[in-house]
């Protein structure tokens, strides 16, 4: 999720247990926490492009390293002001690690992947039932915490907890029809569709993103679930084939190692670029949920050496009527 949301939701866990008197001091300590897990994304390096995919939403995110992570933030906000403001180190302790506890949780709602489960297995947890910038979500908690600091009443702070729990289980709700709908639309084309996926566009819970795949293909279009659903039929797109599209591959190379390590990254949701032959992207993310455009890939260099990177590529191409486009999806 964005940072915003992050520490909002951080805020409202760790207002819970607090009173009167620390509730500022509770909302400050949580927002911060839970915002500290994503300092991963300093875990980088110029020679290699995919290592901060490897390391973000990585040990960080995970679950057992939250008592660990909930007291390096409590160790260094005791120091800088809960102390001096007569917090206890084990009130800090506690508004800290719980803050820092949503954090994984609400990342692994997302369809990005939280390997919340490491170091146990690396597997990416995505249960794709919120966007990863969600205003509805987050404004009204926002506004909520704010009251309750500012009132001094913490039923505000009820409320916000009231409505992530009714968010996410909508999400889920909305995921499950979704998912129907996935079905229904391929075995009218006449497909076993295998590998279906269903995530929310950008910012919103109504209008979804539907992939499925045959045996060569994956196929993308999106729907829209209200009171009535409605089908935006996308295209579809040859499944990644690394002997076909890179002959010329050695396999024990540098390069053959990224492809893998961002298959694992994307989960195995790959093609090439109809633009760029050399570019691999990963097709769960577009702006327009029924398009096929990667946000992001790889790129291959055929006369690169044995040790070299593969290149990371951010798609910028933007188109002003996108965004009008996804609006309209959304509220016709």
């Amino acid at each position: 999720m964005d940072p915003l949301t992050q520490g909002v939701v951080g805020a409202v866990a760790s207002q819970q247990p607090a009173n009167r008197k620390n509730i500022l001091v509770a909302t400050i300590l949580g927002f911060l926490s839970g915002l500290a897990p994503d300092l991963d994304i300093f875990i980088r390096s110029d020679k290699d492009p995919l290592l901060v995919l490897e390391f973000h939403r990585q040990f960080t995110h995970s679950l057992v390293f939250i008592p660990i992570g909930g007291l390096i933030c409590a160790t260094v906000f005791y120091y800088l002001f809960t102390k001096r403001n007569g917090f206890t180190f084990r009130k800090t302790y506690i508004f800290s690690t719980l803050g820092y506890a949503t954090h994984g949780l609400l990342d692994s709602c997302t369809s990005y992947g939280t390997q919340l489960f490491w170091p146990f297995t690396d597997s990416r947890i995505s249960w794709n039932t919120i966007s990863i910038v969600d205003p509805l979500f987050t404004i009204p908690l926002l506004i909520l915490i704010l009251f309750t600091v500012i009132k001094n009443n913490k039923i505000f702070s009820r409320l916000a907890l009231s409505w992530i729990v009714i968010y996410c289980i909508f999400g889920f709700i909305q995921q499950d029809r979704a998912k129907d709908i996935a079905k229904k639309i391929a075995l009218s084309r006449g497909h076993i569709a295998t590998n279906v996926l269903v995530k929310p566009s950008l910012a919103n819970l109504f209008v979804w993103k539907i992939i499925y795949s045959t045996d060569n293909y994956y196929y993308v279009d999106a729907v829209k679930i209200a009171l009535k659903s409605k089908m935006y039929k996308g295209s579809k797109i040859n499944k990644l084939n690394v002997e076909e599209s890179f002959p010329w591959l050695d396999l024990n190379s540098q390069q053959a190692k990224d492809l893998e390590r961002f298959r694992w990254f994307s989960g195995d949701y790959l093609a090439i670029s109809k633009k760029y032959p050399n570019r691999v992207i990963d097709i769960r993310y577009s702006i327009l949920p029924n398009e096929i455009k990667g946000l992001w890939g790889i790129e291959l260099d055929q006369k690169a050496n044995q040790t070299s990177h593969i290149k990371y590529i951010f798609n910028r191409e933007r188109n002003s009527d996108t965004i009008n486009i996804l609006w309209n999806m959304i509220i016709k």
